[in-house]
């Protein structure tokens, strides 16, 4: 059987989403515990996105070919006793035997949070936090000037294609909390990381969106390659073509994609 299947994890004491041989990984515990519950039989696991080390994610997306004897629901719990408590798998759905979750994602959307208030231990496990006030209506206006599709290179980490399409980029404030909501095709390495950086330093008046234009026709590592560190970004969604308009089965990006 071939499934999908959304993952939440907290990213914190990860080395990322994707396996590698040195340090933990979410795709390398994912796997250890289909192995558990397979009698110790390897099943490749593919993710929609490659989120980096300390990246979280609330809606990424996940693929595998199963070949055991447990059914869909008996493999769901299995799979739910042995995963550690930083990582949960939700509902098995069956797809077609070919079906690749990074391969047919056609949009990712992640969310970068900002906790703009007082010290708070708790609330900037997840977001980051910044004291000083910032200027969300020049962020936003500025974050506008993203949409669509551009060579973002000086945005993300070398690639053979660095063109990308963003359909939304959007600033907003609710109470203290701001939340930076980054929405496109496909991304390069470290993108939206940058894009964050960026508005951020617009936020504080220390560049204007004139900057950010420039920056974006230029090939060159935007702003020195400052990003934004990673425990304030979640992959929140991604969307399949084959969910037909359907409000996405919740992951994040294309074969190209990486982290943001």
């Amino acid at each position: 059987m071939r499934y999908r299947a959304r993952v939440e994890y907290d990213g914190t004491d990860f080395s990322g989403f994707q396996a590698q041989r040195v340090g933990r990984t979410v795709q390398g515990e994912l796997e250890a515990a289909l192995a558990r519950v397979t009698g110790g039989r390897r099943v490749r696991i593919e993710g929609a996105g490659r989120t980096d080390a300390g990246v979280h994610a609330s809606g990424q997306v996940i693929s595998f070919t199963y070949r055991g004897r447990l059914s869909r629901d008996q493999l769901s719990r299995a799979m739910d006793a042995v995963l550690p408590r930083d990582v949960s798998l939700g509902q098995l759905v069956r797809v077609a035997p070919g079906f690749r979750a990074r391969a047919e994602a056609r949009s990712r959307e992640y969310r970068y949070t900002i906790w703009n208030g007082p010290r708070s231990p708790i609330r900037e496990r997840f977001a980051l936090g910044i004291r000083e006030p910032l200027d969300i209506e020049a962020m936003d206006s500025a974050a506008r000037r993203l949409v669509g599709r551009h060579d973002f290179s000086g945005f993300g980490g070398r690639h053979r294609q660095p063109i990308r399409t963003l359909r939304q980029v959007r600033v907003r404030r609710t109470g203290r909390t701001i939340t930076i909501d980054v929405v496109g095709d496909a991304f390069l390495r470290q993108m939206v990381r940058s894009i964050v950086a960026v508005l951020l330093r617009i936020g504080r008046g220390e560049v204007t969106a004139e900057d950010l234009e420039a920056a974006l026709r230029s090939p060159e590592r935007a702003f020195a390659g400052a990003i934004a560190p990673p425990h304030g970004l979640t992959l929140r969604r991604v969307r399949f073509a084959a969910d037909k308009g359907e409000r996405a089965k919740q992951g994040s990006e294309d074969d190209d994609d990486q982290d943001l």
